[in-house]
């Protein structure tokens, strides 16, 4: 044991007293010599420096009016609290760093002073992006009046994840800027976070989805909302989750990252909702009788007081003429669209049966046939003097399935 003490002790270099009394001597003597030679710059540089130390506390006393008079969701108290946080140490070292060239202090002392003010200035932006990046996060979720136990817990989880960063971001940069090589630092910590990342990547994506709607805001609390085939109103944004009430009164609960991989519909950011009604007219309506519905459909829906947007021909359907027509009611909330619906859906009813016009339905007419498969005489032929639609009404039919023979013919019948 005593050998290897010994060979340890021979091992590490020995520098000796007398050089470090000189060097000692030496900076002690250079010291006298700047000062006998710049005492008048030494001593203006201290007035100039005490100055500017008094304004940078003041500046930081300013910080903290800032946060007591300023809107408490501002971006006044971000300003305020991030300058609030400038330390002693920083507006010490910025304070003789700014005095140093004029004193022309010896290069010893200058060295030091650059190596401190780099150590403190790194440290303290470190110290300024964490508070503004926290009090922005903070503005934004004060604003929108978000879950109070929820932003609790994501505001810990944010505050430490940005914390880690910031002063990583720093310590590499001071360790840079002594001349350290980093590229092993760096390497590690991307390989730690790789692995932290993958061991939690379901809770981080859910948070990052959060910081997304708190940010990004597609949505907020009290919003009506529309996704996949579900919807509802918005009634909290939790870390990990989003909770909807349903129009039907259940909750549901969906993760914000499944959430926002959906397309949404934000209802409450409307600025109305259209209503659209298909028309199917019976075939042997008049072409007169379709070429006035547009002009009729846009009286009935503005004397319901609703937005007339369009109303036409559609398509041939296989028993109908489509008519289509389209309304807006121009209040986004769903009671108002519903009511407007039903009223002008009665409306368009009432005036069809005022002009006598038929909507179609689905029908099937059977016709009584002769036996070689015509159809048995006599029955209405059309002519110009007589309309298709008084040809079909006087031609004898039944309902599907109800076929009966012509009195005084024989024969079967085919549908």
């Amino acid at each position: 044991m005593t050998t290897n003490n010994s060979a340890a002790a021979a091992a590490k270099p020995i520098i000796p007293s007398a050089d470090i009394d000189t060097q000692v001597q030496t900076l002690i003597n250079a010291s006298y010599v700047w000062f006998q030679i710049h005492w008048l710059q030494i001593i203006i540089s201290v007035a100039i420096g005490t100055g500017i130390f008094v304004a940078l506390h003041a500046a930081r006393r300013l910080g903290d009016r800032l946060c007591t008079r300023a809107s408490p969701n501002g971006w006044g108290v971000v300003l305020g609290r991030a300058i609030a946080k400038t330390g002693n140490f920083f507006i010490i070292m910025t304070a003789v760093k700014l005095v140093e060239g004029y004193s022309g202090a010896p290069a010893e002392f200058a060295t030091t002073i650059n190596f401190l003010f780099t150590v403190a200035a790194v440290f303290q932006a470190a110290v300024w992006a964490r508070e503004i990046i926290l009090g922005a996060v903070r503005h934004r979720t004060q604003s929108e009046n978000y879950s109070g136990e929820a932003l609790g817990s994501a505001m810990g989880i944010i505050r430490l994840l940005v914390t880690f960063a910031v002063f990583a971001i720093a310590l590499v940069v001071v360790l840079d800027n002594l001349g350290v090589n980093v590229t092993g630092l760096i390497a590690g910590l991307g390989v730690g976070g790789i692995a932290i990342g993958l061991a939690a990547q379901g809770i981080f994506a859910d948070l990052f989805a959060a910081l997304a709607i708190i940010f990004d805001r597609p949505f907020r609390r009290g919003d009506v909302v529309s996704y996949d085939q579900s919807g509802g109103t918005v009634e909290a944004i939790g870390l990990k989750s989003t909770r909807i009430r349903s129009v039907t009164g259940e909750e549901r609960i969906i993760s914000n990252k499944n959430l926002l991989d959906k397309e949404i519909l934000n209802n409450t950011r409307r600025d109305y909702r259209r209503i659209k009604f298909t028309l199917g007219l019976v075939q042997w309506t008049p072409v007169e009788t379709m070429e006035s519905i547009p002009a009729m459909l846009q009286e009935v829906v503005e004397g319901c007081g609703q937005k007339f947007v369009r109303a036409g021909f559609m398509q041939f359907g296989a028993s109908s003429y489509d008519f289509d027509i389209e309304f807006d009611s121009e209040s986004p909330e769903f009671k108002p669209f519903f009511d407007a619906r039903h009223k002008v859906g009665l409306a368009i009813v009432k005036r069809f049966n005022d002009e006598g016009i038929e909507l179609a339905y689905p029908t099937q007419t059977t016709f009584t046939a002769a036996p070689e498969g015509g159809m048995i005489m006599p029955y209405a032929v059309p002519s110009r003097d007589k309309p298709v639609r008084e040809v079909r009404q006087s031609i004898p039919a039944q309902a599907s399935g109800s076929t009966e023979n012509a009195p005084g013919h024989e024969g079967g019948s085919e549908n």
